[in-house]
């Protein structure tokens, strides 16, 4: 099949005479009239197009989808965009290091029970402690015959509550990889405090993990819904790369222009590979063995460590105190450094410890910071949250009917008195999703490249949860894209804001783990540190609260994001 497309170019008149146009090829004509239409139909009722034609030789065009046989598809990489990446972030081994889990031959009773790990203060008892002080630990994990593990790996979570005071923080945890780890909490709020500790994953289910997430090109596959002009069907299975099809036979090649992405479809036995137009998703695959299954199984898996420290008293340094450690600090701007933590919950209000936080608790206060501000949010479910928020917290946000897959979006909702305009469309595949048109899968590459920017302009990025499911590499790529995208936004308009959520806890499997969650934001967090962008650390600000872990968190943790993402927007 040919590269080559007839081109195409649009123009589209609205009613007050402005005109805006694009080129694009016949396979994506229908998504980017329709995109058009639904964007601007709720201020102009009438819309007119006038389709022209131009010789091939004058018109730009991406090339077509085309079949490609395994041996020529064997090497996927795209060094180019490997190259636009920070150099830490190409060296995956440096990044993603993770001590080793010595060979055990499949004996579950030496993996690290939650039952039988202890720790304990690591200094003499206190009656008070001060604030702004630290409290410190050791954490001794043992094997299900109570012996104490001589080697690290293994993923504990530490929290600092506050359960009288709706407080929380996340502790560090050091691991000293002899089998013994180093707890820290800063202490932050005056008044009571206990430690809680969680075995997320012995450091042997962390080794399923990892062998699976580096060896196995995918852990699970998507459908692809091909249509003839007679309305004919055919699906086929989809994924990252042509071996993970499953088909001995050629596949179909699709490649973004934009990003370089790449993504393969079994050919069809009838269909031509331009007649793709759905996406859903398809299998979780098999990828586990009887004694993977028995390290990952949910009685060893995001367990409460026995109580080793009694409650503590932290005191105020001086009467009259706000009772809380909150040292002078810049307003919130993109670029700041990184603090660890990156904040505490206090009276179920999260207080950044790297800028000037602000709470947004009524309407009129989220609608003064929006005004005269177009939000673009990119990204999966967790994202979409953000946007459900808005939406529901403030009555005038109206949303527009789109007429798309509320799954995947494009979703949209205006607010016409403040001038507000709020988005938020899935990231491209791979997406598990319902079944969606494959047009209205925009690469996040491709939506920044149509951005002009400026001090209006907010975009949030939200990506990470449809990743853990391929080797590292796959993420690596798409954020090259990405990465390349937002440096070109922001150098073509440095006033527009651009913001990053990192990837939060919930998934507790092989298919989406949050020691996976925990790779996926090393990425993130690497990709973008030398650009000028705000982080929204999600992973902290779900892990940090005794409440129950959810890939889709409340209401309370997702107010408390979106606050953040506003003091961003509005500083002061």
């Amino acid at each position: 099949m040919s590269d080559r497309q007839p081109g195409a170019g649009k123009i589209g008149l609205l009613a007050n005479g402005t005109s805006f146009g694009e080129w694009t090829a016949p396979t994506q004509k229908k998504v980017r009239e329709t995109q058009t239409t639904d964007r601007f139909s709720f201020l102009y009722p009438q819309v007119l197009y006038f389709q022209m034609s131009w010789p091939d030789s004058t018109v730009p065009r991406p090339p077509a989808p085309r079949p490609v046989s395994r041996s020529a598809s064997e090497s996927t990489e795209s060094p180019s965009l490997l190259d636009s990446l920070p150099q830490e972030l190409a060296n995956l081994t440096h990044l993603l290091y993770w001590p080793l889990t010595p060979e055990d031959e499949g004996d579950f009773l030496a993996s690290t029970s939650p039952q039988a790990s202890t720790y304990h203060l690591r200094g003499p008892a206190q009656t008070s402690y001060a604030l702004r002080g630290y409290l410190e630990a050791i954490l001794i994990a043992r094997d299900h015959r109570g012996r104490p593990k001589t080697h690290g790996g293994d993923l504990f979570r530490a929290q600092l509550l506050g359960p009288d005071l709706k407080a929380g923080l996340p502790g560090d945890v050091q691991d000293l990889e002899n089998g013994t780890y180093l707890l820290s909490f800063p202490l932050l709020w005056a008044g009571k405090a206990q430690v809680q500790v969680r075995l997320i994953h012995s450091s042997e289910a962390v080794g399923v993990l990892r062998r699976i997430w580096r060896e196995k090109r995918a852990t699970v596959d998507f459908v692809g819904y091909f249509r003839g002009p007679t309305g004919t069907e055919e699906t086929v299975i989809c994924n990252v790369d042509p071996q993970s099809t499953g088909t001995r036979r050629p596949t179909c090649q699709y490649r973004d222009v934009d990003s370089g992405e790449l993504w393969f479809c079994a050919q069809p036995s009838t269909l031509p590979c331009s007649s793709l137009v759905g996406h859903s998703s398809g299998r979780y695959l098999k990828v586990t063995t009887p004694q993977d299954e028995a390290l990952l199984s949910w009685k060893v898996t995001d367990k409460v460590l026995p109580q080793g420290i009694s409650p503590i008293q932290v005191r105020m340094a001086a009467p009259g105190n706000s009772g809380l450690a909150l040292s002078a600090r810049p307003p919130c701007h993109p670029g700041l450094p990184a603090t660890k933590p990156s904040g505490f919950y206090h009276q179920e209000v999260w207080h950044s410890l790297s800028c000037s936080s602000r709470s947004f608790p009524t309407v009129d206060s989220i609608l003064g910071c929006l005004a005269g501000h177009v939000v673009h949010m990119m990204g999966d479910s967790t994202l979409r949250q953000w946007w459900e928020y808005l939406r529901d917290k403030v009555p005038s946000l109206k949303p527009m009917d789109l007429h798309a897959t509320y799954q995947t979006g494009p979703l949209m909702a205006v607010e016409t008195t403040r001038n507000i305009v709020l988005h938020w469309r899935a990231h491209s595949w791979p997406l598990r999703s319902l079944r969606t048109p494959v047009a209205s899968l925009h690469s996040v590459a491709r939506e920044l490249g149509g951005l002009a920017g400026g001090p209006h302009t907010v975009v949030v990025l939200g990506l990470g949860a449809h990743f853990t499911t391929f080797p590292p590499s796959i993420f690596a790529r798409r954020l090259a894209g990405i990465r390349a995208a937002v440096a070109a936004l922001l150098a073509r308009e440095p006033r527009t804001l651009v913001v990053i959520k990192l990837a939060n806890t919930g998934y507790k499997s092989v298919y989406g783990s949050d020691w996976l969650t925990l790779q996926v934001n090393r990425l993130l967090r690497a990709a973008f540190a030398d650009l000028r962008v705000a982080f929204v650390d999600a992973w902290e600000m779900t892990s940090s609260l005794a409440v129950p872990d959810n890939i889709h968190p409340g209401r309370l943790i997702v107010g408390n994001e979106v606050d953040l993402l506003l003091s961003f927007v509005c500083p002061t």
